[in-house]
């Protein structure tokens, strides 16, 4: 496949922003949805060894994980869309073609994701009081689990498939016969797969320190059960962190020769170096874990190592496909579109900002009130603001929308 003819592959329309908006976009949009992934599947694993334990403590956290994993699953797939958008806006050749190849798990995907988000549910129905009744049905839990992570790495072999392009004629005719059925996922690099995934490990641990400086705000903490949770945070964080590190590793040694360049250049130490630092963080931080806003900070600096790693992820993608088959995706035809780019941050700083702000500071006083808690003069109005600020996004989205159709 010449560059010539990945570039003919192109959108002729070219791109509405300078590439780098994207590629940007992509990197940030990627790392908050793999949060969320990973926070989904480290907080099902606890719920799966609480909910079925004699252990009091066992059983409190699963109820407050499951309650969690339910949402981080509709947060996964909500974040789950942007990062794709991006990839396709300024990959289009390769993100396509890649589909194409394996059209039929691309829809098979789909139906995936909606059994394993309906055995999750079917989970949280059964179990209405896992603290006093114990668990039932972990079955609908584990298929969860497993369809959840079957349709992560369809998206990991697809991501994959799409920097070979020398290998796709031989996998769309095999032996010079067409097999156009989509039928196959063609590549797959498991130690790859298994380092995003043991990171759920660490993630969940820092998640767990959150959880832990979140209680220990209220009125009245349990101190045996915030007790009880350190050493399993800091066990989740350790244990998990060395686990992906060396995973990290098995995949830098088993790159193909056209990516080995990577395994040692500065962004891979980089990454490495920030998983280690958030690893390392909880004993450097000793007993202000337990003061302040450094209970959070654990988690915080996991989201901005992940943001480290989805940035070298994007490197890997953007000096292989630049280097190895000649396309720059900085060099993209661009059609500027201020409308649409200053519709997108408006939408995400400022409707954004004031619908979350609500929410999470709902959320936090709720949890820091003992008996019926009745929100302020002051935060109810910002929730009105949020929700004239949505109305308004709707009728400018749909006037404006109205407005080119009938021109």
């Amino acid at each position: 496949m010449t560059p010539d003819m990945l570039h003919a592959l192109r959108d002729p329309a070219g791109v509405p922003s300078h590439p780098l908006v994207f590629l940007i976009l992509g990197v940030l949009t990627f790392a908050l949805h793999i949060a969320a992934v990973q926070v989904m599947l480290g907080t099902s694993a606890l719920t799966l060894r609480g909910a079925f334990s004699v252990n009091a403590h066992w059983r409190r956290l699963a109820v407050a994980m499951l309650t969690t994993s339910k949402i981080a699953v509709s947060v996964a797939i909500v974040l789950g869309v942007a990062p794709l958008l991006f990839v396709q806006v300024v990959y289009d050749p390769f993100w396509y073609t890649s589909n194409v190849l394996s059209a039929w798990w691309v829809m098979g995907f789909i139906a995936l994701l909606i059994a394993g988000y309906i055995a999750l549910y079917v989970f949280y129905w059964k179990n209405h009081d896992i603290e006093a009744e114990g668990g039932k049905g972990g079955i609908w839990l584990v298929l969860s689990l497993a369809l959840l992570l079957a349709v992560g790495f369809i998206v990991h072999s697809l991501t994959n498939q799409m920097l070979f392009p020398e290998h796709w004629m031989g996998w769309y005719a095999p032996n010079g016969v067409v097999k156009p059925d989509g039928h196959s996922l063609h590549y797959w690099n498991l130690p790859r797969f298994g380092f995003f995934i043991a990171l759920s490990a660490p993630v969940t641990g820092a998640w767990l320190y959150a959880y832990r400086r979140y209680l220990q705000a209220g009125s009245q903490p349990d101190a045996a059960y915030l007790a009880w949770l350190a050493p399993l945070a800091q066990k989740l964080m350790l244990v998990g962190g060395v686990v992906a590190v060396l995973l990290g590793v098995w995949w830098m040694a088993t790159l193909p020769e056209k990516m080995a360049w990577f395994a040692w250049s500065p962004m891979a130490l980089i990454a490495l170096a920030a998983l280690l630092g958030t690893v390392a963080l909880p004993l450097l931080l000793k007993d202000r874990i337990n003061q302040g806003l450094w209970g959070y900070a654990v988690f915080g600096a996991g989201a901005v190592a992940l943001i480290v790693v989805g940035a070298a992820r994007e490197v890997l993608r953007y000096v292989t496909l630049a280097a190895t088959h000649g396309y720059d995706a900085m060099d993209y035809r661009i059609n500027m579109d201020w409308y649409s780019t200053s519709l997108f941050f408006i939408t995400f700083g400022i409707l954004g900002s004031v619908v979350l702000g609500y929410l999470l500071t709902v959320a936090w006083q709720a949890g820091q009130t003992q008996g019926t808690y009745s929100p302020s003069p002051a935060l109810n109005r910002l929730g009105n603001a949020a929700i004239g600020l949505l109305g308004l996004w709707i009728v400018v989205y749909f006037g404006v929308g109205f407005y080119v159709w009938t021109r």
